[in-house]
């Protein structure tokens, strides 16, 4: 059940994050990154593709 004296989050008196002095925020972060650069790249040749097809 809830590891607290009363099941309420009154006595919850900051930030409770589990992965803290760990490697999780580093991994989570650059997983992060990972997903927004292949976004990005993946997004640039599509639009590349895309626009070969004009003349200027």
């Amino acid at each position: 059940m809830f590891p607290y004296s009363e099941a309420s989050w009154s006595v919850v008196d900051g930030a409770m994050f589990i992965g803290w002095g760990t490697i999780l925020p580093g991994v989570t972060t650059l997983i992060a990154a990972a997903i927004c650069l292949a976004v990005l790249v993946i997004g640039q040749r599509s639009e590349a593709a895309k626009t070969k097809g004009f003349d200027k």
